[in-house]
């Protein structure tokens, strides 16, 4: 019995005591002694049907005990904290716990390394209340009671907290319990717990918190209740923060703190160069690209709040900082650029030839997205072998400028000079960068942009000649297409990220890319490398023979014709950029002409006709002032029309400084007429080509992985609808090019065009191509293969220097970080246990590694070496270098942080099963009384 209940009890046996009450007891009730008759039996309670009466009685009773009872049973106090006052204030509340509960965290798991998988009720961690009281040994040793979670089985449990701990949370983490509230936790999840789920959702990003969850709570056989889903993302989140500064002290420890060293470090084959390497024109090749896939609601959308939609920073959110992250603020410094030219034509264009086929190229769709997403997708940067360099937000935007100048001036700045930078509007790009602030650093470092393959063929000819990767000398196989292969997985993240907060979205995309990474891209590197070489090898086999073939055929002697015609190729193309001039006016004048002389037959007309009146068909006097006014009207608009038509021939005839008009007898008039013609087949063609690359890109779809069966059937019925288009639009064209004597095309024909170059040999209507020596199909077959026998090459020089640099990278980098656990194994274990888990990261996939390249030194026709060189670069935190050891801050614990009497809702709604209800504090008074009366 409490001492409240011992108080109220003495107050019911003892009527004197209730008198001397501040009012407690109404005199009503003292006076007649009604209420010690009700309570000893001698009156019964007069109860309505209403009820209440045996409440008020007690209340007068009881008074102050009462009081205090029942208005807990009333509900909780209101709670006028917003949802972003009680995160914050959470935040900061663990933020002050984190040194310690790493420290501690490392502790445990030094404590428990090599258990294998036990979890916590099977290890010795979970012990009875009696057998914790037999193992404390001083008095300052307490009890914790919280509820824990772990994969197979959730009970309460009680756990030691020892006087060096400093925090309730950190003695929970030294158990290997993850807390779920700051500063009074009831429930804790267990490490294993959250490891599963966070490894698990790495390889299957659809997987949420709730799923699991819910998961968890089928197996433990008790029912799911929402606010375990918000504890575990609580836990979740302290889990992944406690494993971020535990690395920062790995990499304080292995002084590889330095800014930007991951990103300068990220991809060895790329990074770790060696002495006496030959030469290469690009010192690294990366691929950047946006997606729209990892869009993000905004929150004032999903508030209602939807009349007020304006930029909001997350200022008053909880950021989430990491490495491979650009912030807004850098890459808005890049907004203000303007971009004015174009890469192919001439500065005095207006406009780029690959622009209608691009949406990114277009300023006035790029700067424009839906209100109700705030980020709009993320655009990234990814080096030729798949590892990700940088991620940036696109924020209430679509794929603008200013995330490549961002993403390229971080990479110059980490990477320096001799950089290759794929981009699907490489070619826009290309002079953007130059007319932005970035432009002279750019050229300085002799920065190239280059355009990827795939996307590539769907630019114009031109532009492939210029920036195709089959035509750019020292680029080798590499198609550039990292990012594509990127976001195909990274996909699979959109529906947990839609709506999820700013800190979480950016933290579960973060996570991602830095799993796949390490277990994806850096496990799969030297098979990348292993499949390159074979592609090369079987390259240079196949494609000498087919092009000794082409070149006997074409009676061509030596390969460097090959690279003649396509400057011939080049040089053509351009002189059809644009119509001359002159040609043009002349068209205008012609087509002038032709409305003139039409005007002038209307006018004609209207003014010969004569309308002969006689008695039989003269009509009443109104209707025929009808008709009068009507063929006035005619005649009025033809007199009119043949004026303004003859107005513009006129200006026409002054700008041409023609003397005389020309008639359909004159040789002029005849030639501007072919011109005429030769535009309507221009315009029929490029109908033709919309059409067909519609459809190759459709067909491309309709076979990819991942494409549902609602939506191939729904690219199947667009193909059919395209194909109907496809004929008319030939129609069309069959019909101008018959007029100019041009070869017609047939359906089977067109819609088996892989390449829009085929498009564009047909587009020349004042000479005929085909008599060009590079025009023929053999010819271009050969030159293609010449080519890529040269990109062959080239690929293996790029090869055999990075075969040779992951090769050492395995050697210097084991050899390292060994002598960096050794550094500490006396001093600090927890922290040299540390040290080496992150050295296992990557050393795990080291017997992957050398089978992949032992089967590279068996190919036929290897030329490189595996033995290990010697790197450039040895300072400090290189592979390297020599390792030193670290003054280490030790972890101090800060003041206690207070609490707040309404701290937590997670455990406010998790204290659901405990809170008092109002039966039960009755029943608890039922049991006084029959205390009372038994006494």
């Amino acid at each position: 019995m409490t001492v409240t209940e011992r108080h109220a009890l003495e107050a019911l046996r003892d009527p004197a005591l209730n008198s001397a009450a501040d009012g407690h007891v109404g005199g009503d009730y003292e006076s007649d002694g009604y209420g010690e008759m009700v309570l000893d039996g001698t009156e019964a309670l007069d109860v309505s049907h209403a009820g209440g009466e045996f409440q008020e009685l007690t209340r007068g009773l009881l008074g102050d005990f009462w009081n205090s009872t029942s208005e807990g049973a009333r509900g909780k106090r209101p709670d006028y904290r917003t949802f972003r006052d009680r995160s914050t204030k959470q935040t900061a509340a663990f933020s002050v716990q984190m040194g310690a509960m790493a420290e501690a965290y490392m502790v445990w798991s030094f404590k428990h390394r090599g258990t294998g998988g036990k979890g916590f009720f099977d290890s010795d961690e979970r012990r009875t209340r009696e057998e914790q009281k037999r193992s404390c040994d001083g008095e300052d040793t307490k009890l914790l009671t919280v509820l824990v979670l772990d994969v197979f089985r959730a009970e309460k449990t009680s756990v030691t907290v020892a006087p060096t701990d400093c925090y309730l949370t950190s003695a929970l983490v030294r158990h290997g319990l993850i807390p779920c509230s700051p500063i009074t936790p009831k429930a804790a999840v267990t490490v294993h717990a959250l490891h599963l789920y966070h490894t698990a959702r790495q390889r299957c990003p659809h997987l949420s918190i709730q799923g699991y969850v819910k998961s968890l709570c089928d197996m433990h056989g008790v029912p799911f209740h929402n606010h375990r889903s918000r504890q575990f993302s609580i836990a979740l989140d302290v889990y992944l923060q406690v494993l971020a500064f535990v690395s920062n002290l790995v990499h304080r420890a292995v002084q590889r703190d330095q800014p930007d060293w991951r990103l300068k470090h990220s991809c060895p084959p790329c990074t770790y160069k060696l002495q006496d390497e030959p030469e290469m024109r690009f010192a690294m090749l990366f691929a950047q690209d946006g997606n729209d896939s990892l869009k993000r609601v905004a929150t004032r959308i999903l508030d209602g709040d939807i009349d007020h939609v304006t930029a909001s920073p997350p200022t008053s959110e909880r950021t989430f900082h990491h490495e491979q992250y650009l912030t807004r603020e850098f890459v808005d410094k890049f907004a203000s650029e303007r971009q004015t030219g174009h890469s192919i034509i001439d500065e005095d264009s207006d406009g780029n030839l690959c622009a209608e086929r691009w949406k990114n190229m277009k300023d006035n769709a790029t700067q424009k997205m839906w209100n109700v997403f705030d980020e709009s997708g993320v655009f990234i940067a990814v080096c030729r072998h798949g590892f990700c360099l940088l991620i940036a937000d696109m924020v209430q935007s679509g794929e603008q400028s200013k995330y490549a100048l961002a993403v390229t001036s971080k990479l110059l700045d980490a990477f320096g000079s001799d950089l290759g930078g794929g981009y699907d509007i490489g070619c826009r790009f290309k002079t953007t960068l130059a007319t932005s602030e970035l432009g002279e650093r750019a050229r300085s470092l002799n920065y190239t942009s280059l355009v990827n393959a795939f996307h590539g063929h769907a630019h114009n000819r031109l532009c492939q000649l210029d920036n195709l990767t089959t035509y750019v000398e020292g680029l080798g196989l590499e198609d550039l297409e990292g990012c594509e292969r990127a976001f195909s997985k990274s996909n699979a993240l959109a529906s947990s990220t839609r709506y999820a907060s700013i800190f979480h979205r950016r933290q579960a995309i973060a996570c991602y890319f830095e799993h796949n990474d390490e277990m994806e891209v850096y496990a799969n590197l030297t098979k990348f490398l292993l499949n390159n070489y074979k592609q090369a090898l079987d390259t240079l086999s196949n494609g000498r023979a087919t092009l000794d073939r082409l070149m006997g055929e074409l009676g061509v002697t030596d390969p460097a014709t090959f690279k003649i015609w396509l400057d011939e190729e080049r040089v053509y193309l351009k002189s059809l950029v644009r119509e001359p001039p002159e040609e043009t006016l002349q068209m205008e004048y012609w087509q002038r002409l032709v409305s003139l002389a039409a005007s002038r037959q209307d006018l004609e007309t209207i003014l010969s006709t004569w309308t002969i009146v006689t008695a039989q068909n003269v009509a009443p006097i109104c209707s025929d002032s009808s008709a009068t006014r009507k063929r006035e009207t005619a005649r009025r608009h033809a007199q009119e029309n043949y004026e303004k038509d003859l107005k513009a021939v006129q200006e026409l005839e002054g700008r041409l400084g023609i003397t005389r008009r020309w008639v359909p007898e004159d040789e002029e008039w005849q030639a501007a007429a072919r011109l005429v013609a030769n535009r309507k087949y221009q315009r029929a063609l490029d109908n033709v080509e919309r059409l067909v690359v519609s459809q190759i890109f459709e067909l491309s779809k309709m076979n990819q992985s991942g494409t549902g069966y609602k939506l191939r059937k729904h690219i199947g019925k667009a193909l059919q609808t395209r194909s109907a288009a496809i004929r008319a639009a030939l129609t069309q064209y069959n019909t101008a090019a018959k007029a100019l004597g041009r070869r017609t095309l047939e359906f089977d024909e067109v819609v088996e065009y892989a390449f829009l170059s085929d498009f564009d040999l047909l587009r020349d209507t004042r000479q005929d191509v085909s008599t060009r020596p590079w025009a023929s199909p053999a010819a271009r077959l050969a030159i293609n293969t010449y080519f890529k026998l040269c990109r062959a090459e080239e690929e293996v020089v790029r090869l055999n220097v990075e075969i040779r640099r992951v090769v050492t990278y395995l050697v210097d980098e084991d050899r390292y970080l060994r002598a960096c656990e050794a550094l500490y194994q006396d001093a600090n274990p927890a922290l040299a246990y540390q040290i080496s888990r992150y050295r296992t990261i990557r050393s795990r996939f080291t017997p992957l590694h050398l089978r992949s390249l032992e089967k590279i030194s068996r190919l036929s026709g290897f030329n490189g070496t595996l033995t290990p060189g010697v790197s450039v670069s040895r300072g400090v935190g290189d592979s390297a270098g020599v390792p030193k050891r670290v003054c280490m801050d030790a972890v101090l614990s800060s003041p206690p942080v207070a609490a707040d009497d309404r701290e937590d809702d997670a455990d406010e709604d998790a204290d659901e099963d405990h809170t008092t209800t109002l039966e039960e504090r009755c029943e608890v008074l039922q049991n006084i009384l029959s205390v009372t009366m038994d006494s």
